[in-house]
Formats: structure tokens, sequence, C-alpha cells
């Protein structure tokens, strides 16, 4: 393709950060849903952790890297199909329901991170803080579903 920047290996006129990304969300929502179960209903609290803070940092350098690539080369050239061209309302329209979640994400992740860390033993079990940790985690996995889910419409509306 004659588009700036590198191009995707997923045969769409997206980049390479974009199918990286689309093709990370699959692991990070299989990992995310692995990670609850696990710790729902086998109660691994340390494999849930560990799980966690792997998926943060995963997460922290694939969306870096998707940032950077996007502002150095854009993606609404590739979107149209052709240099100087513009991505239709519908495409426009899907960006913004998947910013929506991503950015609530963006936000709620850090913040239910940092919270289990702190107020978590550093060997994981139930505690006082499990009831409140428990209702914004879930709030979290939903929103970064829907992150996940929001970003796979709008790459197949935008990129095939």
């Amino acid at each position: 393709m004659d588009f700036p920047g590198y191009d995707g290996f997923l045969g769409s006129r997206a980049s390479f950060m974009l199918d990286v990304v689309v093709v990370a969300m699959l692991f990070v929502v299989a990992a995310l849903c692995w990670s609850i179960y696990e710790v729902r209903y086998r109660k691994r609290y340390t494999l849930h952790k560990r799980i966690q803070l792997t998926l943060a940092a995963i997460l922290l350098i694939t969306v870096t890297a998707f940032e950077i690539d996007i502002r150095l080369y854009g993606w609404e050239d590739r979107s149209a199909g052709s240099i100087g061209g513009s991505a239709t309302p519908t495409v426009w329209k899907a960006l913004y329901a998947h910013l929506i979640f991503a950015i609530s994400s963006a936000c709620l992740w850090p913040v239910v991170t940092y919270r289990a860390l702190r107020r978590f033993p550093d060997k994981p079990a139930p505690s006082t803080h499990s009831r409140s940790h428990v209702f914004w985690a879930r709030l979290a996995a939903i929103d970064m579903l829907l992150t996940a889910v929001t970003g796979w419409v709008f790459y197949l509306l935008a990129f095939l």
C-alpha cells in the first residue's frame, strides 16, 4: 500500500500497529476472562494478581506504541482508501463510540489496580476491600470488553 507508516499484516488497509492492537485485544479479553474465572471459581488470588499486572503492562506498552503510530501517521487516509480522503460518517460514529469506552477504561484500570495493590495484602486474599474491588473490577472488565468490541467494529468499518 502507498500510505505513510508500516502496513499491517491482517490484509486490510490498517497500519501495523492497528493490526497489533486488534490481535492483542483478542488475547487481553481471553486472559481477562481466564483471570476472572481463576479468582472467582478457583480462589487463585495470586495468579489473578499476576495476570492483571501483566495485562496492565501489556496494555500500557501496546497503547503507547499505538498512540505514537497514530500521532505520526494518522489513520483517516488508510480508512478512506486514498491519501487526502476522508472517513465516512459511520466510521466516525464507530470511533466516537469506541473512544467513550477506551477513555473510561484508561481511567478505570489504573485506579482499580492501584487500589488493589494498596488495599490487599502482598499475598492476595479476601479482605475488607474485596466488596469494593469486585464492584469496580467488574465495571472495569465490562468497560474493557466494550473497548475491545467497539474497537473491532471500528476496525472492520474503517479498514476492510
